[in-house]
């Protein structure tokens, strides 16, 4: 590294160490990004409100609520005296699913011919959605050790058992915690946003105040200034992955099964998009405000068409086109793949490959036009 080179990295630290609130975008931010997405961005449901229409008030009853309590979807929150009353708080929001025991549950259930109705909020389909399914799933289970208590009641050597017993496994992450899910994009989205937004308000920044025409009017070359604005950033930004990356291992308990080298390898050249586009942003914009809305511009779509809160599948085939173009897809992909399976380049190479090719072509075209406006 050449004297010239060296100054400017020098300079540019000194710069954002001065900066609070640069030092606050690079330091703080990403850690209050990982718990409030750890902890907030989360789609296990539990503990539903559930309000409770009791007509029976009978062992039997009382035994089906008993089941629904020891599962944690729900919690049995209002005791509502009338279907009026249920109404209401359901229409408040006090309660997302009611259950109405009829008055003659009890005497039913020993005909075998018992129902009761269940109740869902569907104003929100994603709580909706699984506590219907739990719902159901309760009360098979809680019918099927009736079945099997009357059976063993009457004497019959007679086993329960289904013509299909389906044994369910899941891999890599058993407990299906949202956070593991969560926080690996936690990392591509802090990668993103601080190496884009800060290069292209550095780099505006000199021209704001004027001093872009000084450096240009020393020896320094255009590359080495193009490497000396980005390379602290690129430092900072790694040493944020690292930061969230244990932090998530230490506090989440997200695992870290793949080679850290890798990881920190594929996290390098998924910075070079970021920074191409900071850098493209910076040629484009006069002031720091126009800069911070350009990089804004890209950073929407990618979050929203990369995976990072919604699965691809589930989108619209035109925007699971266009989710193509956008690098962080591609790195969201591998580092979760890196963490969660702890699996070898040979697994990931098509998306390491496209990451490659993007972060080379952003960069090097941003880094063009960044020559030739200095010229």
């Amino acid at each position: 590294m050449n004297s010239r080179l060296a100054s400017i990295i020098r300079k540019e630290f000194i710069q954002i160490f001065r900066d609070r609130r640069t030092l606050a975008l690079i330091l703080v931010i990403p850690i209050m990004q990982l718990f409030l997405l750890g902890y907030a961005a989360t789609n296990d449901v539990r503990n539903v409100p559930l309000a409770v229409f009791d007509q029976s008030k009978s062992a039997e009853s009382r035994a089906l609520l008993d089941s629904y309590r020891a599962a944690d979807y729900f919690a049995l929150a209002y005791d509502a005296g009338s279907e009026a009353e249920l109404q209401r708080l359901i229409e408040t929001g006090q309660a997302k699913a009611a259950l109405i025991i009829p008055p003659d549950y009890a005497s039913r259930l020993k005909a075998g011919d018992a129902r009761v109705m269940f109740i869902l909020d569907g104003s929100d389909p994603t709580v909706a959605s699984t506590a219907l399914s739990a719902a159901q799933l309760i009360g098979q289970s809680h019918a099927t050790s009736i079945l099997a208590e009357k059976v063993a009641r009457s004497g019959l050597a007679l086993k329960l058992q289904p013509p299909v017993e389906v044994r369910t496994t899941v891999w890599y992450n058993p407990d299906l915690i949202s956070a593991h899910f969560m926080i690996p994009g936690v990392i591509g989205m802090i990668l993103y946003a601080i190496t884009a937004i800060l290069t292209a308000s550095a780099v505006v920044r000199e021209r704001e105040r004027g001093t872009i025409e000084q450096l240009i009017v020393t020896p320094i070359r255009p590359w080495e200034l193009v490497i000396g604005k980005i390379m602290p950033y690129t430092i900072l930004a790694l040493f944020d992955t690292l930061t969230v990356l244990f932090v998530g291992h230490w506090w989440f308990g997200v695992p870290i099964r793949g080679s850290l080298s890798l990881i920190i390898g594929v996290s390098a050249i998924f910075l070079l998009s970021g920074l191409g586009i900071g850098l493209f942003a910076s040629t484009v914009a006069n002031t720091q405000q126009e800069a911070m809305l350009t990089v804004w511009m890209t950073l929407l779509p990618s979050i929203f068409l990369s995976g990072f809160f919604f699965p691809l599948e589930a989108m619209p085939k035109i925007l699971q086109w266009i989710s193509y173009a956008m690098p962080l897809r591609y790195y969201l992909s591998i580092i979760r793949v890196l963490l969660l399976k702890g699996v070898g380049l040979e697994s990931i190479f098509p998306d390491f490959a496209a990451l490659t090719v993007f972060g080379l072509v952003i960069m090097t075209a941003a880094a063009l036009r960044f020559r030739k406006r200095l010229d």
